[in-house]
């Protein structure tokens, strides 16, 4: 009785779950189209925590192009086969597990999944919050939110950023995706 209880629970988890990405990630109104639950829970986020959608669908697109189970690439044995994985980054927000963990702790949120698309905006939001108090970082500057996402509040703090040209790059790319991203849902049939 338990085993089959367990399997229609795990079925049922299963079938609600969205695995796949829109098709369009380069047009916001397409994406709430096709996900408008996703549309609702990045609005919450907003009103809760003041994050704007637009900051969020930039940084869901740069960490998993909206895919809930992104992972990191793996690294390689020899130079060719295939080892472990550059790091823990897993779900729609690629968080690591020690900062997945400290936010479940602090948050007192035990059930939450790095895979639901709704939790992870809610972390992105809870996140960016520490990040604006800690930091003075507003929240519609999707730059320095995602330098502070990236390296860690301590770690932006100490400016390690400035040490990754790469990293900085693709945050500076991400200030356009952002305001690519909120002039569409100003157009978009909600």
């Amino acid at each position: 009785m338990f085993r089959r209880l367990l399997l229609v629970v795990v079925l049922a988890a299963c079938s609600v779950a969205d695995w796949n990405p829109p098709a369009n990630l380069d047009d916001a109104c397409s994406i709430i189209q096709q996900k408008p639950k996703w549309y609702f829970e990045m609005r919450n986020v907003e009103r809760r925590w003041d994050l704007p959608i637009s900051v969020q669908m930039a940084i869901l697109w740069q960490e998993s192009k909206f895919s809930a189970n992104a992972k990191t690439p793996r690294t390689q044995l020899f130079g060719f086969i295939p080892w472990k994985r550059q790091s823990s980054a897993y779900g729609f927000a690629q968080v690591v597990d020690g900062t997945w963990d400290w936010y479940k702790k602090k948050t007192g949120k035990r059930f939450v999944s790095r895979a639901n698309f709704g939790d992870a905006v809610e972390f992105m939001g809870w996140y960016s919050d520490i990040s604006t108090r800690q930091n003075g970082i507003a929240k519609s500057d999707v730059r320095n939110q995602y330098l502070a996402y990236h390296e860690g509040h301590a770690g932006y703090k100490r400016r390690s950023y400035e040490r990754k040209r790469w990293l900085v790059e693709v945050a500076d790319k991400l200030v356009s995706r952002e305001d690519m991203y909120r002039r569409q849902l100003r157009s978009c049939v909600l």
